[in-house]
This record gives structure tokens, sequence and C-alpha cells, in this order.
């Protein structure tokens, strides 16, 4: 398999960047996902990779050799796109057979390979149906194989379950999971769809703009969000994001904005405007009262006071929509059932769930431990390099 290198890549039309300057290594073997919003450049990256795009500038090496300007038939990769794009005339067998017809592999192997694949994705009864005559899952499968039947450097999927019901949608993400394990292949994915990248992914690379903004392993990317955006961008309902002030109160230093507290440890810091974020699964039900007269001594805490505005029940959990001085904040757990609309209520999350980025660039902040002087629970704020 592959290890594909991007230096500097770049597309622009007609005054719009559509990828700006991407540097990016995808290790041999990755399962790779470029995630994000329409219109952010993931397609137009994958699409540059596949060589169905020439960029405006930049470098693409695969396995240390330079195919910027390689026809795409040169590279020997796979695509497969969210259209399926199968022959409509052409029986599921041929469809798998085309690629290695124009490759002029012999007859005897090109069979083989046909009959190992079907029986890999389960259309080995399929083989002498249309395209017309399946279902979008099995369409899917047949588009999936027709690039498996190459064995390429790697495969290249823009958004290929899109067009599938949720209930195929989840089986097809567990087939080309087990697919990616038992080929060991590297995988570039593309898709908007945040459970396909966390569920699949060994890295995501989250973009907006054109940029990225963070690329890491799926539980990095969720867990220690690199900014505002991608904290807004990745969870659902998305992290909490508020607007407030870290300084000192009584000897302690605090976030703060309007009721939002968080006690962060004994000290002193000097005053900043930061985004306090705090994911809705991490804020649990405090007692109002009780909340009010702990809070006031406590060093290791988030405090959040505010109004029911509405409870959506999903099932196995529920949904809380709170009223915070000017922001809606949301909770998720299962214990909102007696609350009303309207009712006063206190919520509150662990220190360590407490997220921090710079107002002014978006940027984490970051926790660093003091050396001596304080507890191993306590830090300072620090810009992430």
């Amino acid at each position: 398999m592959s290890r594909i290198e991007i230096v500097q890549l770049t597309q622009q039309f007609k005054g719009h960047r559509a990828v700006d300057a991407v540097d990016l290594v995808i290790e041999d073997g990755d399962f790779v996902v470029l995630l994000g919003p329409s219109g952010c450049g993931k397609t137009t990256l994958l699409r540059m990779i596949a060589g169905l795009l020439e960029p405006t500038q930049g470098r693409i090496l695969i396995d240390g050799v330079d195919v910027t300007e390689l026809p795409s038939k040169k590279r020997n990769l796979a695509m497969v796109f969210q259209s399926y794009a199968l022959y409509p005339h052409l029986s599921v067998a041929k469809n798998l057979a085309f690629p290695l017809a124009v490759l002029r592999t012999p007859k005897a192997e090109r069979v083989r390979r046909v009959h190992e694949v079907a029986a890999s994705l389960g259309l080995e009864n399929l083989l002498e149906r249309k395209p017309r005559e399946l279902s979008g899952g099995q369409r899917q499968r047949v588009a999936v194989g027709r690039a498996l039947v190459r064995r390429p450097s790697a495969y290249l999927m823009d958004e290929p379950l899109s067009n599938l019901d949720a209930k195929l949608r989840t089986a097809t993400r567990q087939e080309l999971s087990e697919l990616h394990a038992e080929l060991s292949a590297t995988f570039v994915y593309v898709t908007h769809d945040q459970v396909e990248a966390m569920t699949m992914a060994t890295k995501i690379v989250v973009l907006d703009a054109g940029r990225i903004e963070q690329f890491g392993t799926p539980d990095e990317i969720y867990h220690r969000p690199a900014s505002v955006f991608v904290a807004g961008f990745v969870g659902a309902p998305p992290m909490n994001l508020v607007v407030g002030t870290v300084g000192s109160i009584g000897g302690v230093v605090t976030a703060t904005a309007e009721g939002i507290e968080a006690r962060l440890w004994p000290g002193v810091a000097e005053k900043r405007t930061v985004v306090i974020g705090v994911r809705p699964e991490h804020l649990r039900l405090d007692d109002f009262a009780a909340n009010a007269e702990s809070t006031a001594g406590s060093a290791s805490a988030l405090s959040v006071e505010g109004v029911v505005e509405r409870i959506e029940n999903l099932g196995s959990e529920q949904v809380l929509y709170l009223r915070v001085g000017d922001t809606l904040m949301t909770a998720r757990g299962d214990d909102f059932g007696a609350l009303r609309r309207g009712d006063l209520l206190a919520l509150s999350a662990p220190i360590e769930r407490i997220h921090l980025f710079d107002e002014a660039t978006g940027q984490r902040l970051e926790w660093v431990p003091e050396p001596d002087e304080l507890p191993a629970a306590a830090a300072q704020v620090a810009v992430m390099a």
C-alpha cells in the first residue's frame, strides 16, 4: 500500500482558494477521513490526490515519488464516487472486471479476481444482474468492488454512503471498516457525516475554508479540539461555547460568563477574554440551593445556572435546553424527565471537562501543570503550540 504526502497543495478558482496551502501526511495503512462542512475543500483535495484536478501549486508524493504531473491512470489509485458511476449496460461481473480490462489483465486472472472480490463483498449471486436490478446498497458494494479488484496503492472515496438510507449506511460503514482492517490498505475518505468519521477513521482531517483546522485521531478531535471551529463542528449536539473572561477571584483563577463560573486553580492570572467550552454530556444536574453553597468554596468545578426552555426525549437519552443569560446551552442525560419549562436549574461539570479557547484567534488554550508549588490538578493557561 502507500504513503501519501501533500506539500503546500493549493487550488484556486477565479480568485477563490478552495484549498489553501495544505500540508498533510497520510501514512501507509491509515484510514483518513476528510471532514468538514459543504464548501470546505475536502472533495477538491481528494480530486487533486486522484489526479482528476490539477493543483494551482504544491506537490503530491506517493511513496516518495512526485506524482503531481502524472495523469490519474498512472497513479495506481482507485476512486469510489458518490454517484456509483456504474455502467448501466454491463452486468455486475463486467462492471467489476472493467478496470482490469482497461489494464489488459489476462482473462483468467480477471475472472479469478472478480470472483474473489465478489465473495468478499457478498456479490456472488448478483454477478449476472445489471445495475438497474440492484438496490442502492448493492450498487455501492459493486462500486467498492470495482476499486478493490485493481489492487491499487490507495482507495479514494468521495461520500460513498450519502445515497443510502440510515440502516444501510450503518451496515455498509461496518463493511468498509472490516475491509480496511482486512486489507491493511490506505483509505482517504470524504464525508460531512461526523458519525462516519468517528466510527471508521484512524485519523481525521477537519477542514474549514480550504485549510486544515486539526489533524488527529477521533479521540483527539473530540476530546481536545484545537479550535472553536472544531469544537463547534464535531459533536451532536455540539460543544457549548460561551464568551467569558479568565481572571482571579478570591485567590482562585476563575473563568466566568453570565450564569457560568469555572473555578480552575488557586493562584493569580491576568484578566483575558476567552471562549469557555463544555460538551453537553459532561453537564450534570445539581440541586440548585446546594450548588450555590458548595461551589462558593470549590476550586475544581464548573457551575452553570439558568432556566429550562425545553427538553427533547430521544428514547435512550434526553437533551435539555437551558437559557443561561443570552446563551442557549444544551445538556445530554437520562435524568431530566421531572423538569418543566421555566424551572430554575443548576448544572455542573468536572474541571477536566472544561475547554478554553482564545477569543481573538479561536485557538485552544492548553492547561500546563505548574512544576512544584501547586497540586497535580492545578494548571496555568498557555496557548497551544
